[in-house]
């Protein structure tokens, strides 16, 4: 689907102006992406999920052409945002897609329970401190990690190398193969400056918030949501193994020789799981 078919619209939630592409009529199907994303992550599979489902993919704020606001960035907060757009757009329910940064606040919604969350896809990230992720940090986390937890550290040093930094992931991400010039220079220019850096960093400098609000949403309740856990490279089968113990209905799968920004780097073996994973619903 061509951008110029996909609508932009600027929603307010929670005192923040969201950049928000939609496209589709039917169901709703949210899409939350992670770092160093933009709503543009999903270029390559809204045009085949719009023909069945009515997409929603918001930049997060501090993210993309959204507001930048100086906190507010913890999962649980990022979850509200998602649930506070769904009302705005006059959604009972919805599907549920994210994947790296936007994974634990679509698991917080999915949380909530199934009069808001009718199915959920989580890819390419780690649950907090959940057991089952052990293999994967078995050498630490890592490292942008840390460097972006700084406060005012990494914007410091980055401002000018925006397009080198944040092409490094877009090509770490695609294990080399990149991301096509126009959808590159989109996300790029969205990080450019001290206040996007700023912004997109927000997430890692809230973690210690959104481990807390991990911890205590399964220590009172488990994911009763139709969940599917989708990895490749670098995570694989790590999320599955940390939901698990916690999860009523979990599938996971794993895409071979396909990079950590799964949608731009294997969009067809994605549509693959996604089309009858969210058909399932259709059908009953």
């Amino acid at each position: 689907m061509p951008v110029s078919e996909v609508e932009l619209r600027r929603i307010t939630v929670n005192g923040v102006a969201l950049n928000v592409a939609t496209a589709g009529r039917g169901p709703a199907v949210l899409l939350l992406h992670g770092f160093p994303h933009t709503w543009r992550l999903w270029t390559d599979v809204i045009g085949e999920l719009s023909r069945r489902w009515r997409v929603i993919a918001p930049d997060l704020r501090g993210f993309g052409d959204s507001a930048r606001p100086p906190d507010g960035y913890d999962a649980g907060t990022l979850a509200a945002d998602a649930e506070a757009l769904l009302a705005a757009l006059d959604v009972e329910s919805a599907a549920v897609v994210g994947i790296d940064a936007g994974t634990p606040p679509a698991f917080l919604l999915g949380m909530r329970g199934p009069g808001l969350v009718r199915r959920l896809v989580l890819m390419e990230s780690l649950l907090g401190r959940l057991p089952g992720a052990e293999g994967f940090l078995a050498d630490g986390p890592p490292w942008w990690f840390g460097f972006h937890a700084v406060p005012a550290l990494a914007e410091s040093v980055l401002v000018g190398h925006e397009e080198r930094y944040v092409g490094w992931f877009l090509d770490q991400g695609t294990l080399g193969r990149g991301v096509r010039d126009e959808v590159r220079d989109a996300i790029v220019r969205t990080y450019r400056g001290t206040d996007a850096l700023r912004g997109a960093f927000g997430l890692y400098r809230a973690l210690p918030d959104t481990v807390r609000q991990i911890e205590a949403a399964l220590g009172s309740a488990r994911l009763t949501v139709p969940t599917m856990t989708i990895g490749a490279h670098p995570v694989g089968r790590a999320l599955e193994h940390q939901l698990r113990p916690h999860a009523d209905d979990l599938r996971g799968h794993v895409l071979p020789d396909c990079g950590h920004i799964i949608p731009l780097d294997r969009p067809g073996p994605l549509l693959d799981l996604l089309l009858p994973w969210l058909g399932e619903d259709d059908r009953r």
